[in-house]
């Protein structure tokens, strides 16, 4: 009889902490947004390298001398209102060009679970740049999440380089 008593309280334990322990985080929890290299470039004839400022004062790296690519990610900041890249450009006849591209967003916090960590989805709302080899950049996908189906923007670089 007290083996009978034991098992209907134990299996309820059990059923517990596997109930608990089971955690649904998303694999992909980093947030970055998609380029996609448009209009006569089908690939990057050039050297790119993208930086950004941090808010320390120093400059820091995202991409390091990326050539002969169609498309590229970059992370995303979470909460700032707006994201300042630098893209370095050099031709293939060592000419040189900088331009300063500006990426207003607006920020949101997405929750999934207590257990899994927190993240911020975006609203990518305006982008602007300086025309030194960059023609234009257009917003194809504003929202951006942990996931990337497709570029978020559109870059199109001047032709006569």
């Amino acid at each position: 009889m007290t083996r009978r008593r034991l098992w209907g309280p134990l299996a309820m334990l059990l059923m517990m902490i596997q109930a608990c322990s089971s955690i649904d985080c998303p694999l992909n929890s980093i947030v970055q947004t998609a380029y996609k290299l448009q209009g006569d470039v089908e690939s990057l004839p050039y050297i790119l390298t993208v930086s950004t400022a941090r808010n320390d004062g120093n400059d820091t790296v995202l991409l390091n001398q990326i050539t002969a690519v169609d498309s590229f990610c970059l992370p995303i900041s979470y909460q700032h209102p707006e994201d300042i890249l630098y893209f370095s450009i050099t031709t293939t006849g060592g000419d040189g060009y900088l331009d300063t591209v500006t990426i207003r967003k607006e920020n949101f916090q997405h929750f999934t679970s207590v257990d899994c960590a927190g993240a911020y989805f975006h609203t990518i709302t305006d982008v602007s740049a300086t025309n030194h080899a960059l023609d234009s950049i257009a917003i194809h996908r504003s929202r951006v999440t942990n996931e990337i189906n497709e570029a978020h923007l559109y870059i199109y670089f001047k032709s006569d380089l």
